[in-house]
């Protein structure tokens, strides 16, 4: 059982990194795996509460290296719900990435545990429009949603914004997954780097020109 890792977000930190100095990338310090994966980013400003920034991955089991430097990527520059990131937020910048395990079909909507799994929701709508939308295991209990909220949240989120009734939650099919994850700030990055590269990372010197 592969259990996400400091080095995993460390991967996607010098990916993203890299993209702002044009560096190559260096070496991932884990060891490749098939699994499904997301990478999230958030920005801390003035110590408040983490704001998401971006969070993009995939449901399917692909390669972690490779998986971890597009998502890496993908979610920082090209989640269409934010502009990219820049350079000059890096200082701001949290990285979580999650592994995803577990898949298994809920008996019903309401047959998951917050803060324990994560949901896939899947329905068709009233226009016979099929939709789909997941939620990581974390979300509903970051944002203090008790379940209904949650599932209703799911099928605004799959675009869908017609009426919500009840008859409509239970025709929806969930697949609940639970996940390991590893958060670390960019200033714990920049530790990290220079403890085991005896460096700084590049960034500042040609980033914020």
């Amino acid at each position: 059982m592969v259990a996400a890792s400091k080095e995993m977000v460390v991967y996607c930190f010098d990916t993203l990194v890299a993209h702002y100095t044009s560096e190559h990338v260096p070496a991932p310090a884990f060891d490749e795996g098939q699994h499904p994966l997301f990478v999230t980013w958030k920005k801390v400003i003035n110590g408040g509460e983490p704001r998401l920034r971006g969070c993009i991955g995939t449901l399917e089991a692909r390669g972690l290296v490779n998986g971890f430097k597009d998502y890496a990527l993908t979610s920082a520059l090209r989640d269409r719900r934010f502009p990219p990131i820049q350079a000059k937020e890096l200082p701001q910048l949290e990285c979580t990435v999650s592994i995803l395990t577990d898949y298994e079909s809920a008996a019903n909507y309401l047959d998951w545990e917050i803060g324990k799994h994560g949901m896939i929701l899947e329905f068709t709508d009233p226009d016979h429009t099929r939709r789909s939308a997941t939620y990581l295991p974390e979300v509903a209990a970051q944002e203090g949603w008790t379940k209904i909220e949650t599932i209703d949240s799911l099928m605004r989120k799959s675009g869908y914004n017609g009426p919500i009734t009840e008859s409509l939650r239970k025709r929806v099919h969930i697949t609940r997954y639970q996940s390991t994850l590893y958060t670390m700030h960019y200033s714990d990055y920049v530790t990290y780097v220079k403890r085991t590269r005896g460096i700084a990372p590049l960034i500042g010197v040609r980033a914020y020109h």
